[in-house]
């Protein structure tokens, strides 16, 4: 039977039922025991677990994740929260150079089973280094894998998927998204979930193809909503996946669409969306009747709170790119 949950809350019971299944799944980070987590996302946790295996760490990024890869190498599945994306730097030397080659590194003899748990993106009024996009440093680094929940069922099933997986996974969760809330089939059997790396079509459409994950899959939505009422049919697919991309029904769309616009929080320069344009543009090109334009986060740091909503994406910016698309 489905429930409304939120999506912090959807998170909460994903990360239960992982700890539950699996006595080798520990959960590690900064205030996640007794606190809950600053977004109380752990919340309880540590109470009916106990602090072997929801450990409140020192503060210390890189200690985190590299006690996490020796638990992960000795048969542990680790969960490490990066209290907020601004924060995951320290970590990013462990990151790249021992998560993502580990298993390269030793022929394939040995696995890295840990999942990295990164609060991201702007739209809470957070001031600086609690605000941030990184997702395009952990995308282009081979030997990890990269996902992103947009929805409070996605988020349940995609965190206990990541943490069944062999492979390192950073885990990227839209912090201006956690208390919205959506239908969770809690019964539903995890075998039976949407695939972790694969692609979702939300919305169906027939005029444009937007391609969105993370915090932007609302905004897409709701600029497929504003459109309707001019008569325009937007097709919103999630990517879900950002490595591996998963293309196969963008590139469908595309082809019946003839249009494309990507978003994204991150900055336009050198991002994800300039890989989905390219992909798509070798695959659909004789398909196109314009070019795949962008609507993303500009080339500056976060701004301060009080001007985010202009540095932000929104709805008219994506309905902008709409409309210029048929300007071709």
């Amino acid at each position: 039977m489905a429930e409304k949950l939120t999506m912090g809350k959807a998170l909460n019971i994903g990360l239960r039922r992982s700890l539950e299944r699996d006595p080798k799944v520990i959960i590690m980070g900064e205030d996640v025991g007794k606190l809950g987590g600053v977004f109380r996302i752990t919340d309880g946790l540590q109470k009916d677990f106990g602090d072997d295996r929801v450990i409140d760490t020192p503060l210390a990024e890189s200690g985190i994740i590299g006690t996490a890869i020796g638990l992960a190498i000795r048969g542990y599945r680790p969960v490490c929260e990066i209290q907020f994306d601004g924060f995951v730097y320290p970590a990013y030397d462990q990151i790249v150079s021992q998560v993502a080659k580990m298993h390269y590194r030793s022929q394939g003899k040995v696995r890295v089973p840990m999942v990295i748990r990164i609060p991201f993106g702007g739209g809470i009024g957070a001031v600086e280094h609690h605000s941030e996009s990184p997702e395009a440093y952990f995308a282009h680094t081979a030997g990890l894998k990269v996902v992103s929940c947009s929805s409070p069922e996605d988020a349940f099933f995609m965190i206990q998927q990541s943490i069944e997986s062999d492979d390192p996974i950073v885990f990227l969760e839209p912090k201006r998204r956690y208390w919205e809330k959506g239908e969770v089939d809690l019964d539903l059997d995890l075998s039976a979930a949407h695939p972790l790396h694969a692609s979702r079509t939300v919305r169906a459409g027939s005029d444009v193809t937007v391609l969105a994950y993370g915090p932007m899959v609302r905004t897409a939505l709701d600029a497929a909503a504003a459109a309707e009422e001019d008569g325009r049919s937007l097709e919103v697919i999630d990517l879900r996946t950002l490595s591996p991309l998963d293309l196969a029904s963008a590139y469908e769309s595309v082809r019946r669409t003839g249009r494309c616009v990507v978003v994204h929080e991150a900055p336009s320069n050198i991002g994800l969306g300039a890989e989905l344009a390219a992909r798509i543009t070798e695959e659909c090109f004789y398909s196109l009747e314009s070019p795949v334009l962008r609507v993303t986060g500009f080339d500056t740091p976060y701004p301060a709170a009080r001007v985010e909503e202009e540095f932000l994406p929104d709805l008219d910016r994506v309905l902008d790119a709409v409309d210029r698309s048929f300007g071709w």
